[in-house]
C-alpha cells in the first residue's frame, strides 16, 4: 500500500470514527452530552427514555448505517469492473426489484411488517437470486445479462404497482415510507443476523480483488491469467445480492451510493487497482452512510428526512463530474 493510500485510509477512518461519536450524540431528541457517555458506558442514565434511544435505536442505527455504506460501495464497485460500466450500480440486476417485491408481498398483501416478514422477504430474494445466476450461466455475454437483470426489474415493478393497487392506504404508506430510505429498519434483536450476512458479502467483496484486477483488462485477458470466467461471474453475483438485498430488504432502495462512491474513491486515489480501490470504496461508503444519517436527523422534533432526498445531493455531483469529464476526454 502506497503512502497515497495510507494517507486517505487513514484521514477516512478519523471520519468515520467522528461522524459514528455524532450519531451517537446528536438525533432528533436533543440528549445531554454526560447522559449520553454515561449511557454508553456505563448503562445508566437519569431517564430510562434516554438509554431506549441512545442504546435501541441511535447505536443499531449507526452500525446499520456503516454496514449498508460498506455493502453497497463494494458492490457499486463490483458491478462497474464486472459489466466495465461506469454506470452500473446496485439497482440493475434487478436485486432491489426482488427486496422491493418481498417488502410489497408483507406489507401490502399480508399487512405485515419487516420483523414478521423475514421468510417471505427471504424467499423472493432467493427466487429472483437464483433467477439471476441461472441466467448467468446461460448468457455467456455481460450485456446480454445486464439487460436480463433489466427486465426483472420491470417485472418486479409491475408486480409491485399490482399490489399497491389492491392494497390498503395503510399499507401504501408502509410501502412508500420505506422507499424513502431509512437506517432505523435494523431493530438491536435483529443486528446481529443483518450485520453476519452483510459482513459475509462484504468478505466475498474482497476476496475477489484478483480475479476483478484481471477483468479490467477484459475477459479472454483474464482467462490467459489462469482466472475461471463463470466462477468469479457466479461468485461476483452471489456477494452482489447478499450485500444489496440485505440492505435494501431492511432498509429500502438507498440511492446513489452504491453508484457514486466507487468513482469518488477513485478520484481519490487516481488508480482502478481493487487492491487499493476496495478498501478505499468501503471506507468512503461507510463515511457517506454516516453523513447521510447524521444529515437526516438535523431537523430535531420535526422527524428525519428520508434517506434518497439526501443521498442525490452528494452522489448526484459526482456522477455529473464523472460524464463531464470522461466526455472531455
Amino acid at each position: 500500500m502506497d503512502r497515497k493510500v495510507k494517507t486517505a485510509v487513514i484521514l477516512i477512518s478519523v471520519a468515520i470514527a467522528l461522524l459514528l461519536l455524532l450519531n451517537l450524540f446528536i438525533g432528533s431528541v436533543k440528549i445531554p452530552f454526560k447522559e449520553v457517555v454515561s449511557i454508553l458506558f456505563n448503562g445508566e442514565s437519569t431517564k430510562q427514555s434516554w438509554e431506549f434511544i441512545v442504546l435501541q435505536s441511535r447505536l443499531p442505527q449507526a452500525i446499520t448505517a456503516l454496514l449498508c455504506g460498506a455493502s453497497l460501495s463494494a458492490a457499486g464497485l463490483i458491478l462497474q469492473t464486472a459489466f466495465r460500466n461506469s454506470l452500473a450500480g446496485p439497482d440493475i440486476l434487478g436485486i432491489n426489484g426482488g427486496a422491493g417485491l418481498g417488502v410489497a408481498l408483507v406489507m401490502l398483501l399480508f399487512g405485515g411488517n419487516l420483523s414478521a416478514g423475514n421468510i417471505t422477504i427471504g424467499g423472493s430474494l432467493s427466487i429472483v437470486m437464483a433467477l439471476i445466476l441461472a441466467l448467468s450461466n446461460k448468457l455467456r455475454s455481460s450485456v446480454m445479462l445486464l439487460i436480463a437483470g433489466i427486465m426483472i426489474s420491470y417485472l418486479t415493478s409491475s408486480a409491485i404497482t399490482l399490489l399497491n393497487f389492491f392494497s390498503t392506504a395503510e399499507g401504501v404508506h408502509s410501502y412508500t415510507m420505506w422507499g424513502m430510505g431509512n437506517f432505523g429498519g435494523v431493530t438491536l434483536k435483529q443486528l446481529p443476523f443483518f450485520s453476519t450476512v452483510s459482513l459475509i458479502g462484504i468478505g466475498i467483496a474482497i476476496l475477489m480483488i484478483k480475479p476483478l484486477n484481471a477483468l479490467l483488462l477484459g475477459e479472454h485477458y483474464a482467462q490467459n491469467l489462469g482466472i475461471n470466467i463463470m466462477r468469479t461471474r457466479t461468485m461476483l453475483l452471489i456477494s452482489t445480492g447478499i450485500l444489496v438485498a440485505t440492505t435494501t430488504a431492511f432498509c429500502g432502495p438507498i440511492s446513489f451510493i452504491g453508484l457514486a462512491v466507487p468513482h469518488l474513491a477513485r478520484l481519490i486515489l487516481g488508480t482502478n487497482n481493487h487492491k487499493s480501490l476496495m478498501p478505499v470504496t468501503i471506507l468512503m461508503g461507510i463515511t457517506i452512510a454516516l453523513l447521510c444519517n447524521l444529515i437526516s436527523a438535523l431537523p430535531g422534533d420535526k422527524g428525519l428526512i428520508p434517506l434518497n432526498a439526501i443521498t442525490p445531493f452528494i452522489g448526484a455531483p459526482v456522477i455529473l463530474y464523472v460524464l463531464l469529464r470522461g466526455n472531455n476526454r
